[in-house]
């Protein structure tokens, strides 16, 4: 495979499969990338309202319905404006979903992992 001329990240969580798989399966190709585990230092507004560009996305999209943080703050409600589900993904990272890979001004979502292999 040809090395890549721009720069590759993944929004990583190592306690997910999906997440490790996509990992695995970058470096199978070759490929190394710049490793964010967003728990421990999560994007903050103005990189999320980047990465939901760069996936095509809006929040809630981009958002982990099925943790008990989602319900527990109301969000299964869909009351809430753009801004503030952003900030709520801020303040709270474990409701970003993952992973996500970036190349250049591309993103997607590893699910499934295949699915990142469309930006390289």
């Amino acid at each position: 495979m040809t090395p890549l001329k721009t720069p590759l990240q993944i929004y990583h969580n190592p306690r997910c499969s999906k997440s490790c798989e996509t990992l695995e399966l970058l470096r199978s190709r070759g490929l190394e990338p710049q490793v964010i585990e967003y728990l421990k230092t999560p994007p903050d507004e103005r990189t999320l309202e980047q990465l939901l560009r760069q996936l095509g996305l809006e929040p809630r999209e981009l958002m982990r319905q099925q943790e008990d943080l989602y319900t527990e703050l109301g969000l299964h409600q869909g009351e809430h404006r753009r801004q503030e589900l952003i900030r709520l993904m801020v303040e709270h990272p474990i409701l970003i979903e993952r992973p996500i890979v970036v190349c250049g001004e591309h993103a997607r979502l590893g699910r499934p992992p295949q699915q990142v292999l469309e930006i390289l």
